[in-house]
């Protein structure tokens, strides 16, 4: 016997049984996004590595340790994208939709990162992201915190969320910042963990997002980014504090939070929750203004967020949100004796015709009464519909309730698509 091939680990599958939440999910982003009035855009998964090393940074550890890259036949050098901002700046810039325009746009499909795989984090996953270029002002970072906050409504978890702001500043800004914060890290080296001593010079801003007790508790006494903040910055973000209190999403100001990419100023934000234990983090994104000419394009505003929908379904699995959701299948059309079988493929047909949205299974491969009638219970529907030859003699269908205890009906067949609209 053959040896038996298996997925590569960290990469799943999603089985019949689960992809029910996946598909509720997917309905829901659709739903917000086309609410606000944005666009889909798809991009590949594979792109030049050099794009991602000038987007995310080089010494980031997406770049440094994570990436899935390597040479095609021509020597290029090629990476599956890690993350879906870069490659819709790339997609942007190429066919000349950024500059002095605005654009709203949205993404969903797999991003790759070679990590530890571990409960909702895996080295193929599946993200959504908002994109919005050519706005500069804060109505638009209020307006993508709103649509992320639409998404908790409509998926019944808003009481299981909290959102965190602060703000990065401008790249100057953030440069004297970075100084003050290596000069008072280099006084407590001794103290610092592997990963902060690595990140001191390379990336001190990461060091603040550090998980180590000990490198927290001396952070508390470290200059805050604030303080090196002009007039322009400030009133930003004040603006933005202010439009979601118009609106009552509640937040709460977080001078640690930064972001792992390098990209980002201004606005950064998490949404976090405490269900899901240590992996906190559903949704996080910011404002990114010189990232479309870091890439080659004119300067142009940017914000924007990323969901991992892995987490997203975890916390409704953990929830238990995704507990009984609606079966694949509402009727289950049953043919007793082979002599029947025409005619009930052709009822079937009737009512997909007429039913746009119902959802009909046709049993296949015979078998006798009490096989078909399993069959039925285990797909899940509402109704059997039973088609025998005194059915057929008499022009009618027998309705039979699988998941209530009502009397089974004979129906005239041409009221048979009346009926079942009106039951289900």
């Amino acid at each position: 016997m053959a040896k038996q091939i298996q997925a590569i680990r960290g990469m799943n599958d999603a089985l019949p049984t689960q992809t029910p939440a996946w598909q509720k999910l997917e309905a829901v982003i659709r739903s917000s996004v086309s609410a606000y009035g944005y666009s889909e855009i798809r991009t590949p998964i594979v792109e030049s590595t050099d794009l991602f090393k000038r987007s995310i940074g080089e010494v980031t550890d997406i770049v440094e340790k994570e990436m899935y890259t390597f040479d095609d036949r021509n020597g290029d050098s090629l990476t599956l994208r890690p993350e879906g901002t870069a490659s819709t700046v790339r997609a942007g810039n190429e066919h000349g939709l950024l500059y002095n325009q605005e654009q709203r746009l949205w993404y969903m499909g797999p991003m790759f990162r070679h990590e530890r795989p571990q409960k909702g984090r895996y080295r193929q996953f599946h993200q959504f992201g908002v994109e919005v270029y050519g706005i500069a002002t804060a109505d638009i970072d209020a307006e993508v915190l709103m649509l992320s906050a639409r998404l908790w409504e409509q998926l019944g978890i808003s009481e299981h969320v909290t959102l965190e702001l602060n703000t990065l500043g401008d790249p100057k800004e953030r440069a004297a910042y970075r100084e003050a914060l290596i000069a008072f890290l280099e006084q407590h080296k001794d103290v610092l963990d592997e990963d902060s001593q690595r990140r001191m010079y390379s990336n001190p801003l990461r060091v603040l997002d550090s998980k180590d007790r000990n490198v927290q508790a001396i952070l508390k006494d470290a200059p805050a980014l604030m303080d090196y903040l002009g007039e322009e910055s400030k009133t930003h973000f004040s603006t933005l504090c202010e439009l979601l209190d118009a609106v009552g999403i509640q937040y709460t100001i977080n001078p640690r939070l930064v972001r792992g990419l390098d990209y980002y100023n201004r606005t950064v934000f998490e949404w976090v929750t405490t269900s899901l234990g240590s992996q906190g983090t559903v949704l996080a994104g910011g404002r990114y203004d010189g990232l479309v000419g870091q890439l080659g394009g004119k300067d142009t505003p940017a914000v924007g967020f990323a969901m991992g929908l892995e987490r997203i379904i975890l916390l409704l699995d953990t929830l238990g949100l995704n507990d009984n959701l609606p079966s694949e299948v509402d009727v289950y059309v049953t043919a007793m004796g082979e002599q029947c079988i025409p005619e009930a493929i052709k009822i079937a047909q009737e009512l997909r015709n007429a039913l746009p949205t119902l959802k009909v299974m046709s049993h296949c491969g015979g078998g006798n009464f009490k096989k078909q009638m399993k069959r039925a219970d285990r797909s899940g529907a509402q109704f059997a519909l039973i088609i025998g030859e005194n059915e057929l003699n008499n022009n009618q269908v027998a309705v039979k309730p699988l998941r209530e205890n009502n009397e089974q009906q004979l129906v005239a067949r041409e009221q048979l698509a009346t009926t079942i609209a009106e039951l289900i």
